[in-house]
């Protein structure tokens, strides 16, 4: 690759982000900053909360700028450093972007990888990247999850989810997965082993709610909530005394201009709930110790992790747009090279 193909953020999108937010070009390779190094890209993460990341308001993360390239978590190999820690040739994971090469600064969140412990340097984007291991730390630092408890997944059959509801089986609770459509609530059951798959897709909020109540009649001890809207709203209705509840993400909304957030809050108070909002970013330290448990987990066959890698950076917009229309069947990734 002779030239860094960047995909920029040109526009704020407003709802649905569209292709004429977006615009891939060519650039030189960037040389690398001094202290720094040049990685080449060759897997990417596409995650829910990059869409996030492209509006103009507050979050944990500052905006994109508007005529950079969008922020990804990549994997990839030192192309050219100017730091001695980081020799070309070195696999590396950290937060870059979707471009061919990514300029790195000393002091980033970059960081040496082993490719030989697993079957493709993609795994440091799933099982044992921030995707993993939001699963393994939101359930064990955060739900703390007993054997005989009820655990309720949304997003079940996302990347997160799919790896909640599997960790929630391995310490002994019954689990319980929200999904859209029939394939993906077979899918559930048949391939991750959830207890019970839940379709929300053409129900109101009541009927969810009742469905739900059919399948967990004490209600839920645990919710892993990674929708929001109508779901989540169904799911308040469904609380055991003293839930907890993880927030980790509110998919529904995150492409709609108008945000009617739950209506059902006050479940929380009525059965004492906690309400826990969770990031990976505090876990950062923790890394490798998660890491190492969820590839134990798999060696064993405990823990199944599939990765939905679509190709080139070409395809950014149309790969990145799977994670809205549902059509992502595992950790979806963009292969680079």
């Amino acid at each position: 690759m002779s030239v860094n193909r960047r995909f920029l953020l040109i526009r704020r999108p407003h709802g649905d982000p569209v292709e004429e937010d977006f615009q891939l070009v060519e650039e030189a390779i960037p040389g690398p900053p001094a202290g720094g190094f040049v990685v080449r890209n060759h897997f990417a993460s596409l995650d829910p909360a990059q869409r996030g990341w492209m509006d103009d308001a507050p979050s944990y993360m500052p905006p994109i700028p508007l005529g950079e390239a969008v922020w990804a978590t990549t994997v990839g190999v030192v192309h050219a450093s100017d730091n001695p820690a980081f020799v070309p040739g070195d696999w590396v994971m950290g937060l870059n972007a979707l471009e061919d090469y990514s300029p790195v600064m000393p002091g980033g969140f970059t960081s040496p990888i082993d490719i030989s412990l697993f079957d493709t340097p993609s795994r440091y984007l799933s099982a044992v990247g921030a995707v993993g291991l939001t699963a393994y730390f939101g359930m064990l630092d955060v739900a703390k999850p007993q054997p005989g408890e009820t655990l309720l997944v949304s997003g079940a059959a996302g990347a997160v989810g799919s790896a909640v509801g599997q960790i929630g089986k391995i310490h002994g609770c019954r689990v319980i997965g929200i999904a859209g459509g029939a394939d993906k609530c077979r899918r559930l059951v048949e391939d991750y082993g959830f207890d019970v798959a839940i379709d929300y897709k053409g129900k109101s909020v009541d009927a969810l709610a009742a469905e739900i109540a059919g399948a967990a009649p004490g209600g839920a001890n645990i919710v892993f909530e990674n929708v929001g809207g109508d779901v989540f709203d169904a799911e308040l209705m469904n609380l055991a005394l003293n839930a907890r509840i993880v927030l980790c993400g509110l998919i529904s909304e995150y492409n709609s201009p108008v945000k009617h957030g739950a209506r059902n809050l006050w479940q929380i108070l009525v059965k004492q709930a906690v309400l826990h909002g969770f990031l990976i970013a505090a876990y950062v330290d923790r890394f490798a110790e998660g890491g190492a448990q969820m590839a134990q987990w798999m060696e064993a066959g405990q823990l199944k992790i599939d990765e939905d890698i679509q190709d080139g950076l070409e395809n950014s917009y149309d790969a990145f747009m799977r994670l809205f229309s549902g059509q992502n069947t595992g950790k979806l990734i963009l292969k680079i090279v």
